[in-house]
């Protein structure tokens, strides 16, 4: 089932079935900047990323000595989560564990994600209670796609993303989209990435020396999306390698892919957020959509 909450501002859309952001419109030009899930490119469009972020070496990772299998990003995206309208403007979403979990991730929690419009931000809150009696091991990230260009206006090359500094880290990273334990710059000119298809010929771009915001801007007119976001360790972009897909994905997680020929022990993998028995942690990030 779908939940739509709206404001004078935006309008915005959210999926029960993996709490997945599935449409964002801005109420003055009526655009819509949320990617549609056109499989020929991507069939998903704002899938949500829990309990890791990016790939397992052969999909597996070790916990207490028990080897277990992940798909990619995670669980959160095979489930249908329950859903609250809290008022027009504000929804929640939150899967509880059950039989089906525990075959991938062996403890007892509580995954919420908060939708919330102000003006021309949507906020998504994310909450994870830990119901377990011990430390409980997790990663968290957003894949937001948006359509570029917004609203069919110019082409995708006029487009670019602005930073709030110029000195870029990116990870390394393997044909397999694993890690390769390496870093090296990123170069940027005058802040800015600007949009080229070739940029994914070699799949995703990660950025571990990043800021707390960036924007997606367009050459053409003054309309942009802002994406704000705290306590990520790693920024990411990406649209299919290889292709002329109409769109970029943004996505900052608090976590990271596996390194390439090993696999984890989810304890101990790089960028993991370790909960204390129930205990609960609270973050979330926040996208605007300035238009003129």
């Amino acid at each position: 089932m779908m939940i739509k909450i709206e404001n004078e501002f935006l309008t915005a859309e959210i999926n029960e079935f993996g709490a997945e952001l599935f449409s964002l419109k801005g109420k003055k030009t009526g655009t819509e900047y949320l990617w549609q899930g056109n499989p020929e490119y991507w069939k998903s469009r704002s899938t949500v990323l829990f309990p890791i972020c990016g790939r397992l070496f052969e999909g597996k990772y070790i916990f207490n000595g028990v080897e277990y299998e992940m798909p990619l990003h995670g669980i959160a995206k095979l489930f249908n989560f329950t859903s609250e309208k809290v008022s027009e403007s504000k929804a929640v979403f939150t899967l509880k564990s059950n039989e089906e979990t525990l075959s991938y991730y062996p403890f007892d929690f509580e995954f919420s994600l908060i939708y919330t419009l102000d003006k021309d931000v949507l906020t998504v809150g994310y909450k994870v209670k830990n119901n377990s009696s011990d430390v409980m091991p997790f990663s968290y990230g957003a894949h937001p796609g948006f359509n570029v260009p917004f609203n069919n206006d110019g082409a995708f090359e006029d487009y670019y993303v602005e930073f709030t500094k110029e000195n870029m880290e990116r990870l390394v990273m393997t044909e397999r989209c694993l890690f390769d334990a390496k870093t090296e710059k990123f170069p940027l000119k005058d802040k800015k990435m600007p949009l080229k298809h070739n940029l994914f010929d070699n799949d995703a771009i990660f950025l571990i020396s990043h800021t707390d915001k960036v924007a997606l801007k367009s050459l053409k007119h003054e309309n942009f999306i802002e994406l704000s976001y705290q306590d990520m360790t790693c920024l990411g972009f990406w649209h299919k390698p290889k292709t002329d897909a109409p769109y970029v994905c943004i996505e900052p997680w608090h976590g990271i892919p596996a390194d390439d020929g090993k696999t984890d022990n989810l304890m101990t993998k790089r960028n993991i957020v370790l909960l204390n028995a129930k205990e609960v942690y609270e973050t979330s990030y926040q996208i605007r959509i300035f238009e003129k």
